[in-house]
């Protein structure tokens, strides 16, 4: 083993293009330190690893494997290993130090690249992780309450819509539906797939139909409304709005969309006096951060 590490030793120094001495200043020890190391005649103090993996780029491992190759920066070798473990752990630290080295201005286009790559990776990785989190509640639906499960069912949806399944939602509540239901928020999931996939014409025949079978839900209300919106009825999307509000008035989803088709259509005064609304009601809710932004909406509104 001490051979093997030896010579990584000398061959990673070479790949780097250091002379022995370069090494020796880097890690404060004398050059015939480093050439022992190299000679297999002694090894660096284990504290010092990290050190001399970091200086080849390589990490800690990697000195003891035979074959082992110095990699352009440590980044890229933090990157290449999270690439093969897909630990997130190891995306943490990859991710740590392609941030430091973006600090320093040494970086290449490849790295840009490459610390793409490993979001792009965590993504798929936390994509499949959310799924399975969902679908565990989802598949316990007796043992959940009904509050946790219906809102799983909304958040899995969102996701699928995010990764392009916009379809596979679509055709999931529609089999729900034909099968025959008396909740309304199945309907609400069906208006919402057809909305977020952006056929919105589909979803505001669905509204409809949700509104018939349930003219008590506020939620479908606010649905029509944001679907209307599209569509540029912008009177009847006030109209939604409005009966949203009457159904249940703490529902700030139909003032934000109030507000902002306000705004869309340039009639700032009465969005300025919506955000102004919202900014007061959260502030008693103890909301401090979302009442600021309200206000800072309400000032964007004075400045158009």
């Amino acid at each position: 083993m001490n051979n093997v590490f030896a010579k990584n030793l000398k061959s990673l120094r070479i790949s780097k293009k250091l002379t022995q001495e370069q090494v020796a200043e880097r890690l404060c020890v004398s050059p015939q330190t480093v050439s022992r190391w190299e000679c297999g005649n002694g090894t660096p103090d284990v504290m010092m690893l990290p050190e001399i993996a970091r200086l080849y780029c390589v990490t800690v491992d990697d000195l003891y494997k035979k074959n082992s190759i110095a990699y352009e920066n440590y980044a890229a070798r933090l990157s290449s290993l999270y690439e093969y473990t897909r630990q997130p752990e190891d995306f943490i630290q990859a991710d740590l130090e392609f941030r430091r080295l973006f600090k320093s201005e040494k970086f290449r286009d490849e790295d840009k690249r490459n610390h793409g790559c490993i979001h792009h990776f965590m993504m798929n990785y936390c994509k499949d992780k959310a799924i399975q989190l969902f679908d565990e509640i989802i598949s316990n639906k007796e043992s959940v309450e009904d509050e946790v499960y219906y809102r799983t069912r909304g958040q899995k949806i969102a996701l699928l819509s995010d990764i392009g399944q916009n379809e596979k939602n679509i055709e999931n509540q529609r089999k729900i539906i034909e099968r025959g239901t008396e909740e309304a928020r199945e309907y609400g999931f069906l208006v919402g797939s057809y909305y977020l996939a952006g056929k919105y014409q589909e979803a505001y025949e669905w509204h409809l139909k949700s509104i018939e079978k349930f003219p008590e839900d506020w939620s479908a209300y606010v649905w029509g409304g944001d679907i209307c919106r599209k569509l540029k009825k912008y009177d009847e999307a006030f109209e939604c709005w409005d009966k949203a509000l009457e159904l249940n008035d703490q529902y700030f989803d139909a003032k934000y969309s109030k507000a902002f088709c306000y705004e869309e259509l340039g009639q700032y005064d009465k969005a300025y006096a919506i955000w102004n609304e919202i900014a007061e009601a959260l502030d008693k809710e103890g909301l401090e951060y979302e009442a600021h932004d309200a206000r800072d909406n309400a000032k964007r509104c004075v400045n158009r």
